[in-house]
Order: structure tokens, then C-alpha cells, then sequence
């Protein structure tokens, strides 16, 4: 009897370490609160830390933004928003709806805009098994990372291209920790206590 249960440990223990690995899946789809919450939170993060050094130089001029992203989407729409919004605010600048309006043009250039779900940790698949879903699996103990992120850098100048800004990235996340039966939070998304300024 010790010498079947033996094999069959060491074969439990290398399936479990073989289990142990981390994954990313990039999240196409904004159907949720909590999805909505994080990549607009990040979006505002990105806009509120718009570097002085860059735009304080400009403070009451016209200005023209445009901007780009791998595909049209609401999500760069709202985007530009809030950035004219916060060059509206902070920088006194006015909007002009073309280049030939405006004393300067800005280019942003986003490289991210949506949110992310990672999994690290140990577990047990599932998907092997007939009537099981290939990404089913038992969570032994995993730290499971949902973010919202927002990337970008940018060209300010007359024609736009002449000062480059530095990449920046504002990223909101909700994290738990996953165990067999229960998933307990461990960070959240409420920014009640945060106060506009």
C-alpha cells in the first residue's frame, strides 16, 4: 500500500506545482460596474497628474487636442474629455476646435485604455476534465488582480510635436485573495474618501 501512495503524492505535488503559474487576460468588454469604475478612475488619474513643467508654460492659451489609440472607441472619447476638462481647470486653456484656431496643438498618443484580470498562484485545472469549462479550476490559494489602466504620452508645441512628454500611467485595481470555498478582498476601488479640488 506504501508503494502506490507514494507515486501518487509525488504526483499530486507536481500537478499542484506545475499549477503554480500567474496569468493575464486582457478584458475587451466594459458590460460591469466594477470594469466601468476602474478604467474611468484611471482615466481621471491619468488627467489629474498632467505634469506643471509641461502645461504650466502654456496656462491661458488656445489649444487643439487631438489624440490617437489602436482602434475608435468610447473609451478615447471619454478620455479626451477629461483631459480638456483638466486643461480647462488647471491650465486655463481654451479648446479650439482646429489646428488653424489654436496657439498650440497637444497629440496624445494612448497606449492603454481598458482593464486587465491576472491570476497568481496555486490551483488546481479543471479543463481536462469532460464537462468542464477549459479554464475551470479550484483555486488553492491565489492572488487574483483585476486593474484598470490608463497609458499615454503626448507632443505639445505650436505644431505639435515639439516638447514629447514622458509615458504616463495611472493604473486603479481591486485585488482578492482566492481559496477553495471563499474569495476575500484585499484592496477596493472606493474613492469616497478622496475630496475634488
Amino acid at each position: 500500500m506504501l508503494k502506490t501512495i507514494k507515486p501518487l503524492l509525488v504526483a499530486c505535488l507536481l500537478a499542484l506545482l506545475l499549477s503554480a503559474c500567474g496569468s493575464r487576460q486582457i478584458q475587451d468588454s466594459l458590460t460591469g460596474a466594477t470594469a466601468q469604475m476602474l478604467v474611468s478612475h484611471s482615466i481621471d488619474d491619468l488627467a489629474r497628474h498632467l505634469p506643471e513643467a509641461d502645461f504650466l508654460p502654456h496656462a491661458g492659451k488656445s489649444v487643439f487636442l487631438t489624440s490617437h489609440f489602436l482602434a475608435e472607441s468610447d473609451l478615447r472619447d471619454y478620455a479626451d474629455q477629461r483631459l480638456a476638462i483638466e486643461l480647462q481647470r488647471r491650465f486655463k486653456m481654451q479648446m479650439a476646435d482646429s489646428a488653424d484656431d489654436a496657439e498650440l496643438t497637444l497629440n496624445v498618443f494612448y497606449t492603454a485604455l481598458g482593464t486587465d484580470f491576472g491570476t497568481k498562484g496555486f490551483h488546481i485545472p479543471l479543463g481536462f476534465m469532460p464537462g468542464f469549462n477549459e479554464t475551470a479550476q479550484i483555486n488553492l490559494i491565489s492572488l487574483e488582480q483585476f486593474h484598470g489602466v490608463a497609458e499615454m504620452y503626448y507632443f505639445i508645441g505650436q505644431s505639435g510635436s515639439e516638447r514629447r512628454g514622458d509615458v504616463l500611467q495611472a493604473r486603479t485595481r481591486t485585488d482578492a485573495i482566492g481559496l477553495p470555498i471563499i474569495t476575500i478582498p484585499i484592496s477596493s476601488i472606493d474613492r469616497r474618501d478622496q475630496g475634488g479640488d
